[in-house]
């Protein structure tokens, strides 16, 4: 019987972007299909973190999906999945203010993440 290891990804996060995640509100992360995403799967982890920062949170991929534009994908996911705290409208402007027209032509993914059963918040005070 073979078993396959969860993969380890690691994102950096912008820190408005990070406190969503980490407190388990923003469930759906939205990235362009670049290499380093081929294979992606259920079970996956991904380590957020604060470029520059100690803070870290880990997350497991529930799900991977490919949309043709980031407006496809707004209106399949639902904006509340990706940001709860602005308009669909508003989150179209801000990742293609991230991703230009020909990052977006790669394809679009929406990959759906829970905090994992460690969540490794690095602002935890001992």
């Amino acid at each position: 019987m073979s078993t396959t290891a969860a993969r380890v990804i690691e994102l950096n996060l912008y820190p408005q972007y990070f406190d969503l995640v980490a407190a388990g509100r923003k469930t759906r992360e939205v990235r362009v299909k670049y290499p380093k995403f081929d294979g992606l799967a259920v079970g996956d982890l991904i380590r957020f973190a604060v470029k520059g920062t100690d803070r870290s949170c880990m997350t497991r991929v529930t799900r991977v999906a490919e949309y043709a534009s980031f407006e496809e994908l707004l209106d399949a996911e639902g904006p509340s999945q990706v940001n709860p705290e602005a308009t669909g409208e508003e989150q179209l402007a801000n990742i293609r203010r991230i991703y230009p027209p020909d990052k977006e032509r790669l394809g679009c993914l929406a990959i759906g993440i829970e905090l994992g059963s460690v969540s490794l918040v690095s602002a935890v005070s001992r």
